[in-house]
């Protein structure tokens, strides 16, 4: 849901978009990390007007003081240099930096300050009306069986995220071609008419993505 927020809010402005999952910025050579930080804030400046996202933040920006010093200083040397791009990128009025984590209490708290990540916005997880909607978007292009009601499923997926809504209607799509390919062998490419989603096919995928315990 943090995403899809953040790509949103990029679509709505009409700006570039440069995603950036945390963990992808780490490298165990020394000074590797902290290049690929300002690297990709250059990046950033040259795509402006740009929104740069960083997913899963807490990968690189835990809190320094509870480090520990336990990885030979690179996640303090890579908190220090996203602090630095940060503040330059403060004063640019064409580049916006959001970030999304779940685990908000390990961030090093200078990466919150003002002029920094100031402005926080806690996504909860949706609602029974919310996950119905999901529901509808990942369902709205396949062929669901007749009769598959949305909001029962949403009653079921009670405590789902977002992306656990959608990964139970990816896994029931999954167990609807398996069946087909089980029933049909080596011409099941002929009998992709054939596959339907069914409710038996959601209750077991439903049954298989167990909800976030976050």
């Amino acid at each position: 849901g943090k995403t899809l927020l953040a790509r949103a809010i990029a679509g709505e402005s009409g700006v570039n978009f440069i995603e950036v999952a945390g963990p992808e910025l780490l490298d165990r050579y020394v000074g590797e990390s902290e290049k690929a930080v300002r690297d990709l804030f250059d990046r950033a400046r040259q795509a402006a007007p740009v929104i740069v996202f960083f997913d899963e933040i807490d990968a690189i920006a835990t809190d320094r003081d509870a480090a520990g010093g336990g990885d030979s200083g690179v996640g303090e040397r890579v908190v220090s240099q996203l602090l630095t791009e940060l503040d330059r990128a403060s004063d640019n009025p064409n580049l916006v930096v959001l970030a999304a984590t779940n685990r908000r209490s390990a961030l090093d708290p200078a990466l919150l300050r003002p002029g920094r990540l100031e402005t926080h916005i806690e996504v909860p997880e949706p609602d029974r009306d919310a996950r119905r909607k999901v529901l509808a978007v990942h369902t709205r292009d396949k062929p669901v069986a007749d009769g598959v009601d949305l909001g029962r499923l949403a009653d079921e997926t009670d405590g789902y995220s977002g992306a656990e809504v959608a990964a139970v209607c990816r896994e029931a799509a999954m167990t609807a071609i398996e069946r087909v390919a089980d029933e049909h062998g080596e011409s099941a490419n002929d009998h992709a008419d054939e596959v339907t989603i069914t409710d038996d096919d959601f209750s077991a995928a439903i049954a298989s993505v167990s909800a976030s315990q976050l």
